[in-house]
């Protein structure tokens, strides 16, 4: 029989069928793909690009398998934090709404093998409160967030306030009620005589030598009378700007300026050691050219060049060869970059030019080093010398 047309019954009922939740046997989480029936799955496992998702999950399971728990764990603890908040809700009610998402992460990919299991670990780990009863787990997610944390001692901080004026209406009006029934007697004020001690009192002012005009350096007054009229204003003026005004010296401020250059200098130099140490264990990029080194793909893609498409994560991209088009899901691990001729446009990679566009001037075999000259943004012309070939790829 030929395949069945677009608008016909059974093309429209197996579209349908598609779109819905399929049952979890027959879900590949390798490949990310859904077979509705065993014969679909069976089929699926034995096709190329299967096997060859097998072969690279084999060079190391164990990445593959934390890659896979980690996603698990964060997409179950966003829907329980935005759905469920920090409530204590039944742990299958928020697994039953988790995997009704058509693409979730399946638990048999990751390390635990039953929700239970998850349920423990998260307990153990401190991520939420868990308890058992008769009726299974439930948990309670704990919202460590510093905002969440702030804005709850604001709202403890602004109630205790809200209850201390409580507290002192209620007081002030039972302190009313108790004085209009003449329990509590006005209270009176108490007048005392006003008594001076030590008339003789005295206030010193000490003026400097070379503020005095007069030649006297101490005067004592009595604190009831007023200051001697004998102290000229000049004298005054003199006295307040006495050590106040200062005259530059024009050596010592050139050596200040001095060792403010030199202080910038060496923040300029630290700045410049801690671009070169600032390397990541990743470095794929979009649009730039790798080259495939891995033997488990066959000869037909054994050193062939190809363009990244997209990010999947930090060390895995999803690449497009050059020759044939065929696209490929790769970790970092199966490629390597690709160095172009002098004058052909590159992209850094890692270290602290990360991310700067620039031009090949040349290549040092013997250091497996290179010079580039960068072309954009505001470093636009610096030349960077000793960049080794894994830390900038050639521009697709």
């Amino acid at each position: 029989m030929g395949k069945a047309d677009f608008l016909s019954p059974k093309a429209i009922a197996n579209r349908i069928k598609s779109k819905g939740l399929q049952k979890l046997r027959w879900y590949c989480q390798m490949c990310q793909k859904q077979c509705r029936d065993e014969n679909g799955f069976k089929c699926h496992c034995m096709s190329e690009s299967h096997q060859k998702q097998l072969l690279l999950a084999s060079e190391n399971p164990q990445q593959f398998m934390d890659y896979f728990s980690e996603e698990f764990r964060n997409e179950f603890l966003e829907l329980l934090k935005r759905r469920f908040g920090t409530k204590r809700v039944h742990n299958n009610i928020v697994y039953n709404e988790y995997i009704s998402h058509r693409e979730h992460v399946h638990m048999n990919a990751t390390q635990w093998e039953t929700l239970t299991d998850f349920t423990k670990w998260l307990g153990r780990e401190g991520v939420c409160k868990v308890d058992e009863t008769p009726k299974g787990w439930y948990i309670q997610y704990i919202d460590r967030d510093p905002e969440t944390i702030k804005r709850q001692e604001e709202l403890e901080k602004k109630k205790k306030q809200d209850l201390d004026d409580e507290e002192r209406i209620a007081k002030f009006i039972e302190e009313q009620v108790k004085r209009g029934k003449g329990e509590v007697e006005p209270e009176t004020p108490v007048y005392t005589e006003l008594n001076r001690q030590n008339e003789e009192e005295l206030v010193a002012f000490n003026l400097s030598k070379a503020a005095s005009t007069s030649g006297a350096s101490r005067y004592f007054l009595n604190s009831s009378s007023s200051l001697s009229s004998s102290l000229s204003s000049n004298a005054l003026k003199s006295a307040a700007l006495s050590g106040a005004v200062k005259r530059k010296d024009p050596v010592q401020s050139q050596s200040k300026e001095k060792k403010k250059k030199s202080a910038l200098d060496e923040i300029i130099e630290m700045e410049e050691k801690k671009k070169k140490t600032e390397i990541t264990d990743y470095w794929l990029q979009p649009d730039i050219v790798v080259k495939i080194v891995t033997k488990k793909l066959g000869d037909g893609y054994h050193k062939k060049k190809a363009v990244v498409k997209e990010l999947v994560d930090k060390y895995t991209a999803i690449v497009k060869l050059i020759d044939s088009g065929d696209k490929l899901k790769l970790d970092q691990t199966h490629l390597e970059t690709v160095i172009p001729a002098p004058g052909k446009k590159v992209l850094v990679l890692n270290g602290g030019y990360k991310g700067h566009y620039g031009l090949l001037e040349s290549v040092k075999e013997k250091s497996f080093s290179a010079t580039i000259v960068i072309d954009s943004g505001p470093l636009k012309g610096r030349k960077v010398e000793g960049l080794p070939y894994e830390h900038f790829s050639k521009v697709a």
